[in-house]
């Protein structure tokens, strides 16, 4: 009897892989750590699941910023569109919110999740729960995936483990280590979409900033991320969708200092701002600055900004000095943070770094080493922006990966 393609890792990517695999007509079975598949789709999106974006698959290399030319074959194989049509037909209305996200109509991850499942069980893939220690080879070919199950022989293998962030997941690196058994290089890994460590946040511990604008910039000034939205003040630094995104642009933190560079007032320009200050002066004469502050930010940011102007909270408005003015609308337009490096890779939504890609072939996800070997999502070293696209990657990966082992299935059949 043919062994089946076996898949390790119940994740997007090995869920895709093994429903590919098996519609394409291969025997399957997906090997999953966990008693359920999918858990970490479940937290994606805040529990809403950003399964991918709404666009052209040029748009989403763009926003890889790490191997993203690797995926130029399985991401034309099968874009965005190719997506949604799935989970669609799958019985998962969609919806396209900002940014092209994309999400369940419904706004429950809980319902692509299930629509997974529900499709591998009616396909007929076989689900064991069972970890995964070694890979078994016998020349230059992998035969079996050995468990803590037992030995699962197998005609093809793919490997979908995930990274390391969100190890309560299941996320705990062993695609890695699995990668350097056969051979592989693994390239250094660390969170990416994570949370920031910053001086000088503590007293702003739990304050969320809206509509403000963050410069994320190196050493040399060269702005590295722009844009407007929302983050948080935390115990350790800096938080929120904004430093999330920010921290994907942030990839040498061995070599290079990082620093945040807030705008409070983006709707303002600097001139509009000092008009304003100076209607204030007139209307507020006699008002003390530590109170006028508090008309402009949030309470516990209004000492802060104050500090870092110069500026005595009992100064009164009449005695405002030009200077002092023009300080008070530089700090609301460029509050500064120095970046001390990322949280750990734990506290991460995606790990950069992981399987090195020239040892994998773009158009099936082979191994370059090992005959009938296969790896898809984010073990391997490639990771995009938020929005959507990392979901799209695993998507991608693990259905070229899925087509190709049932190919090699076949063969083994004849």
């Amino acid at each position: 009897m043919t062994p089946p393609v076996v898949v390790v890792g119940g994740g997007p990517a090995g869920m895709m892989a093994a429903l590919t695999a098996r519609r394409a007509g291969a025997a399957v079975q997906l090997l999953e750590r966990n008693p359920k598949v999918g858990r970490k789709l479940y937290i994606t999106g805040k529990g809403r699941c950003n399964l991918t974006n709404h666009c052209g698959p040029e748009e989403v290399l763009a926003n890889i910023p790490c191997n993203g030319k690797f995926l130029y074959s399985a991401m034309s194989a099968f874009p965005p569109a190719a997506t949604e049509a799935f989970f669609e037909a799958l019985g998962v209305p969609l919806k396209v919110e900002r940014g092209n996200r994309v999400f369940p109509v419904s706004d429950k991850a809980a319902d692509v999740v299930d629509a997974l499942f529900l499709a591998l069980k009616r396909s007929g893939v076989e689900l064991v729960e069972t970890r995964v220690n070694t890979l078994r080879r016998q020349g230059g070919r992998v035969i079996a995936a050995q468990a803590e199950a037992g030995a699962f022989p197998c005609s093809a293998l793919i490997v979908a483990t995930g990274g390391l962030s969100y190890p309560a997941t299941g996320s705990t690196g062993d695609g890695y280590a699995l990668a350097q058994a056969m051979g592989h290089t693994v390239t250094p890994t660390r969170g990416s979409l994570v949370p920031l460590e910053a001086s000088s946040c503590s007293p702003l511990q739990g304050l969320s900033l809206k509509n403000v604008a963050l410069t994320m910039r190196d050493s040399r000034g060269k702005v590295l991320y722009q844009n407007q939205g929302e983050l948080l003040f935390t115990h350790f630094g800096l938080s929120g969708p904004l430093i999330l995104s920010a921290s994907a642009h942030l990839r040498r933190f061995d070599k290079e200092k990082y620093t945040a560079h807030i705008d409070l007032k983006p709707a303002l320009t600097p001139e509009q701002l000092d008009s304003r200050i100076v209607r204030d002066l007139e209307r507020y004469a006699n008002r003390d600055m530590g109170n006028y502050i508090l008309t402009l930010v949030p309470r516990l940011l209004g000492p802060v900004v104050l500090e870092r102007a110069g500026i005595p909270p009992a100064l009164k408005l009449h005695s405002l000095t030009r200077e002092q003015r023009r300080g008070l609308a530089e700090t609301l337009k460029d509050l500064a943070f120095p970046i001390l490096g990322p949280r750990p890779v734990e506290e991460a939504i995606v790990t950069t770094g992981g399987v090195r890609v020239k040892e994998i072939d773009p158009k099936t996800m082979a191994s370059k080493l090992v005959e009938n070997l296969y790896f898809a999502g984010e073990v391997l070293d490639v990771d995009g922006y938020t929005g959507g696209f990392n979901l799209q990657i695993a998507w991608a990966t693990g259905r070229a990966a899925g087509l190709a082992a049932a190919q090699v299935w076949k063969e083994t059949m004849t």
